[in-house]
Formats: structure tokens, sequence, C-alpha cells
């Protein structure tokens, strides 16, 4: 529902919504069945990797089926798996960083600051770079979309 949420407000074509939210549904599955520890219990960030490459591929095999470049179809689906969680403790010790600035507690402050921060920008480069390799893999599959 996300997925078509923002491909609505980013002006994508009424036709792609629905290819925007099945893109958005497997990735985020793909991502959630790798991260649990029963299965492969792999971190976030290889986790989201293989996500955003799943979601980049299937952008590039269903654009030219909705006859729109494969960049409107995976934006959207993206978009949802953004670590909101992370970005938020990330500002959150961020301030208590500021308030407590002595001992101890600015030490455990400025360690999750940087956890957070960090898990927080390799999870979206590793979102990105997935992302866009098929584009380049599949390089006249994908410019041919909207021809």
């Amino acid at each position: 529902m996300a997925a078509i949420g923002f491909s609505s407000i980013s002006n994508a074509p009424r036709r792609a919504y629905l290819t925007c939210g099945l893109i958005a549904a497997i990735g985020h599955a793909i991502r959630y069945v790798l991260m649990l520890p029963d299965w492969l219990g792999m971190h976030i960030i290889a986790a989201g990797a293989i996500a955003s490459f799943a979601i980049g591929v299937l952008a590039v095999l269903l654009a030219p089926r909705i006859k729109c470049p494969a960049e409107v179809c995976f934006f959207p689906a993206l978009l949802p798996m953004i670590p909101g969680m992370y970005a938020y403790r990330t500002v959150e010790a961020l301030l208590s960083c500021l308030y407590y600035t002595h001992g101890d507690t600015f030490a455990y402050y400025f360690h999750q600051l940087a956890y957070n921060g960090l898990t927080c920008v390799f999870i979206v480069l590793s979102m990105v770079v997935g992302a866009t390799i098929p584009v380049f893999l599949f390089k006249k599959l994908s410019f041919t979309a909207t021809r």
C-alpha cells in the first residue's frame, strides 16, 4: 500500500500503481525472509541489498509491460524499505549526546549514534546500489521500455 501511495505522489501513471505495489511487496517479503533467524538470519544491510536487487530486476522486467521507465517502478517500491527507526534512533541519540555531555552516559549515547547512523547510511546505500545494478546489467531491455 505504501508503494502505491508513493507512486501516486511521485506522479507515476495510474497503470504503474499495481506494478509498483507488487514489486514492493515482493522486495519487502524477500528482505523479511532473509532476515528471519530460523532461515538465514542476515543483517538488514545485506538483506536490503539483495531485496533491492530483486526490486530492480523486477522493475526492469515489468517496465516494458506498462510502457514506463524502470525507475518509475523501483523508486516507489524502495521507499517503504527506508530505515525509519534507525534514522529516528540516530537523531534521538544525537540529541541525548548533546544533553548528557559527561561520562558513561555520553559514551553510551555516542555508541548508539554511531551504530544507528552507520546502519541507516549503509542500508540506504545498499538499496541504491542494489536497485541500480539491474538497470545497467539489462541496459538494452531497460531503455526499450519507453520506445
